[in-house]
């Protein structure tokens, strides 16, 4: 082919390029009402759901019953179900042809605690826990989240000619416990089912409903647990020259920690110590050792590093000054922090923000914990964004030196579920076709 013929062909193919159509802009003003519909038909469905699953809470891998429930509506909607996956989690898939597979995660578990909200629908319902009898209570919203991802399966489905590709539906036990995704990965959940290219979740928090709130790279801290034991010397009290004190040592302990912590830790860098001490059965008898469970919350694993080693030295310090022998130190590294994939929000930013306006809204990183950062450590891009449940009314009056607004896991936790649910399916749904969309554009 001669040099002229090529240069008039490839100007012809980039003349063509130009002339084809580009792949549209997700129509988010459409689509939007699009849901709205869909909700105005289904909410009456999903109301009932979302009393049924708060007035009946099961605790972490217990959820049997509440497991049953999200499988058999999925089952209806024409997912592919499989439960009791790491012990009380469930996978629901749907194909609906060629394209990436997308991961949307809800957890499944309540709190060992009474609720106390007066609610019509609030739960009297009691499991056993640590071997006592124990009120139960969605208290963090949980049930919330339940009824969005049932809700966003139905719309997405409603809207399957707007995507191609998998839903992977994940219902998680015992997030609360920051367990159950680990018990779903040993269980097979990225080899016996597809592994999700992108993966979502929400979370509901004590702010208004209708909006929504997003974070960039990271969006809530790891978790770890230690536990310090202090050996002394008991005697009774009324001869305590002989004795060696281990809840005076543990008292010491905690104090120096904290001065530590806030003179070597950089002051920019968040870190939160959380710790009680136990020890002794009876007031004029000092125990021969104390315990100290502690939590420990940073963002970065230079800070969580540099807490463990400045725990680790303080208590070494202590038993040393008080002539007592070397502590007991148990460390369970219980889960990282989640870190929000930047092409991910980078894609459903400007949908959700074409959806939701000045009611979209970037938030720093919470000091809360969530074992969804066990997929995101399995190698899954993903976003996990929270939405309101209170009354705008209540949280400006709050603001302004009001009644103070019930955070999540207190007994008076009660979100309005119509405005909460409807804005989760929505920003949801949403999310999740910024997904399919670009990868439909980048393939």
């Amino acid at each position: 082919m001669t040099q002229p013929r090529r240069l008039l062909l490839a100007s012809a193919a980039l003349i063509a390029l130009a002339a084809a159509p580009a792949r549209a802009e997700l129509d988010v003003s459409g689509l939007k009402s699009t849901i709205a519909a869909s909700l105005e038909r289904d909410y009456p469905a999903l109301d009932a759901l979302y009393k049924d699953l708060h007035a009946h809470p099961e605790l972490a891998f217990q959820e049997v019953k509440t497991a049953a429930k999200l499988a058999e509506q999925m089952r209806a909607l024409g997912f592919e179900v499989t439960e009791k996956v790491g012990k009380t989690g469930l996978v629901a898939l749907y194909r609906n042809g060629e394209g990436p597979t997308i991961m949307v995660r809800t957890e499944l578990d309540a709190l060992p605690m009474e609720e106390k909200t007066g609610l019509p629908y609030a739960s009297r319902d009691t499991a056993n826990w640590n071997g006592r009898e124990t009120f139960v209570a969605h208290s963090c919203g949980h049930d919330v989240h339940m009824v969005s991802w049932v809700g966003t399966a139905r719309t997405l489905i409603g809207l399957k000619d707007k995507w191609k590709g998998t839903l992977m539906f994940v219902g998680q036990p015992a997030e609360e416990e920051v367990a159950g995704a680990k018990a779903m990965l040993a269980d097979g959940l990225f080899t016996r089912f597809p592994k999700p290219d992108v993966g979502f979740a929400l979370h509901s928090g004590g702010f208004a409903h209708g909006d929504v709130t997003y974070r960039v790279g990271v969006g809530s801290s790891s978790m770890d647990g230690l536990s310090i034991r202090f050996y002394g010397r008991g005697v009774h009290d009324s001869a305590p020259h002989t004795t060696i004190k281990p809840i005076m040592m543990a008292a010491r302990f905690l104090v120096d920690l904290q001065s530590v912590i806030r003179r070597e830790k950089d002051p920019t860098e968040p870190g939160v110590l959380v710790g009680v001490i136990q020890g002794g059965t009876a007031s004029e008898i000092i125990p021969d050792d104390a315990v100290m469970p502690v939590t420990i919350r940073s963002f970065r694993p230079e800070a969580r590093a540099k807490m463990l080693g400045e725990i680790e030295r303080t208590a070494m310090a202590v038993a040393a000054m008080a002539g007592a022998p070397r502590p007991g130190i148990e460390l369970e590294q219980r889960t990282d922090a989640v870190i929000n994939d930047d092409a991910l929000v980078a894609a459903a930013e400007p949908v959700l923000k074409a959806a939701f306006g000045d009611r979209l809204t970037r938030s720093p990183p919470s000091t809360a914990s969530d074992d969804y950062a066990e997929y995101v450590k399995a190698g899954v891009p993903s976003m996990v964004f929270n939405i309101g449940v209170y009354d705008p009314e209540r949280v400006t009056a709050a603001r302004h030196g009001g009644p103070r607004l019930p955070p999540n896991r207190s007994q008076l936790f009660a979100p309005v579920p119509k405005p909460t649910i409807e804005t989760g399916v929505t920003a949801m749904t949403l999310a999740v076709l910024s997904a399919f969309d670009a990868r439909a554009r980048r393939h």
